[in-house]
């Protein structure tokens, strides 16, 4: 009898010991989460030395080995690592330190103060990637407390200019510390993970992403009085240009990301949704996807997207010249050579001239990461076991990441994120940028589960 009840009390003990070291870490994670926010990186200029000494400060209380890495003053990265038996090599896992700029005045909360409501987070940042920041360095602390000795090392990388390419970011943190950071996996930001009415139906995990290879549009002309209306005027040719390239249909075209990503979606959805993701390249699918599901679209197809218009300066002055910024996503095996010569046929007119982009410091072309590898199954693991009610998918990222760089020196880097309802999303480089956290304690707990795993 006196052995059943100490059994008994035992199975009590576990789980409310468990349920406290997961609120310990849950709390600790926030306070990261907090601080780092009211680290103001915005880049430019970045300033992320900031950052890179305070989780300096955090792995030095914990007896962490690391490194500042600072080709540019003022703007450094920081690597640290958790040594295994080295049976297995390592694997990395990391997040950017900077944050786009904000427009204050469209905030209705201070975007650097990391204040809390009804317990989702606001701040810029947040999303991305200070929340998965904050939480890799938990999940660094969590692996070193527990002691135990890993089939591989874990090597956690916080770098600088990932939102505003400079001599600070990842092309040099891999052209200049390579052997710092060489690993067989890596763990970065992307991936898909919606909340809706409370429930997360997929875990998406991004194998592969869109590359940016947006182009100038420059219009030139004769410069005159605007009381003498002139064929060759520059704001009139570039209007027709912009208007042509931001209407064109680009083909849909998959690859073996987004073949899965689509299948197993069409398991998982209502009937009518389900009918458009098996029916891809319909065109009657292409114009639902585009005007209900822009983001699905996205996947589909190289994207071309004005965003900037610049051209005049007076009401009455025809100016000489006149630009417009075109944002490019391209599928990752678009010939750009092709694409932009295909692109000057859409424009149709001499006077506009395509400028390509300058991709020296630029996300390189690489081929996806696989999805039948012990990493991606091991997210598929953690993710039942922690979110058993979803289905882990690949995605394609429709925007661009340092995984990139990754996946160009061979390495299978995968995407994942802190999962967010789609209000949520909209917020990211945008306003009022929030992150629940009760997600992000899951995703930190997905973290570590998924290294656990991999490294058994």
């Amino acid at each position: 009898m006196q052995l059943r009840t100490a059994l008994l009390a035992l199975c009590l003990i576990i789980p409310v010991s468990l349920c406290c070291a997961q609120d310990q870490a849950a709390q600790e994670t926030t306070t990261f989460l907090k601080d780092l926010i009211r680290i103001d990186t915005q880049d430019p200029p970045g300033n992320e030395s900031k950052v890179a000494l305070y989780i300096a400060a955090i792995f030095k209380r914990e007896g962490i080995p690391y490194e500042i890495l600072e080709p540019v003053p003022g703007r450094a990265s920081i690597v640290a690592r958790l040594k295994g038996n080295g049976a297995k090599r390592p694997v990395l896992i990391l997040a950017h330190e900077d944050v786009v700029p904000v427009d204050r005045a469209h905030w209705t909360v201070d975007p650097f103060e990391a204040e809390v409501k009804s317990g989702t987070l606001y701040g810029r940042g947040a999303s991305d990637d200070k929340g998965p920041l904050a939480a890799h360095i938990e999940t660094m602390l969590q692996l070193h407390r527990a002691g135990r000795r890993l089939s591989r090392d874990v090597i956690f990388l916080a770098e600088a200019s990932e939102e505003n390419d400079s001599e600070a970011g990842m092309h040099t943190i891999v052209d200049r510390y390579w052997e710092k950071i060489a690993c067989e996996f890596a763990i970065n930001e992307g991936g898909a993970a919606e909340v809706k009415d409370g429930k997360i139906a997929y875990f998406g995990v991004a194998t592969g992403e869109k590359l940016p290879r947006g182009v100038r549009l420059v219009a030139k002309g004769k410069s005159g009085h605007a009381s003498v209306p002139v064929l060759d005027n520059p704001i009139t040719h570039l209007a027709q240009a912009v208007a042509r390239v931001g209407t064109w249909e680009t083909p849909t075209r998959l690859n073996d990301t987004t073949r899965e990503f689509f299948s197993k979606l069409a398991s998982i959805s209502p009937p009518d949704q389900a009918a458009l993701f098996r029916n891809l390249e319909d065109p009657a699918t292409e114009r639902t996807l585009h005007e209900k599901l822009p983001q699905f679209y996205s996947m589909l197809h190289t994207t071309v997207v004005p965003t900037v218009l610049k051209g005049g300066f007076k009401s009455n002055v025809i100016p000489p010249d006149a630009e417009a910024q075109i944002d490019i996503r391209a599928l990752p095996d678009e010939d750009m050579k092709a694409f932009y010569a295909q692109m000057a046929k859409i424009v149709d007119d001499p006077s506009v001239t395509i400028i390509p982009p300058d991709l020296t410091n630029s996300m390189p072309a690489a081929p996806s990461s696989s999805l039948h590898t012990v990493m991606f199954a091991a997210f598929a693991s953690a993710q039942q076991k922690l979110i058993p009610g979803a289905i882990t998918i690949p995605v394609m990222t429709t925007g661009a990441t340092d995984s990139a760089f990754l996946r160009a020196k061979g390495v299978d880097a995968y995407g994942i994120r802190i999962p967010r309802t789609f209000e949520d999303n909209e917020g990211v480089h945008g306003n009022n940028e929030r992150i629940d956290l009760h997600y992000v304690a899951l995703y930190q707990r997905l973290v570590q589960e998924a290294l656990e795993q991999v490294s058994q």
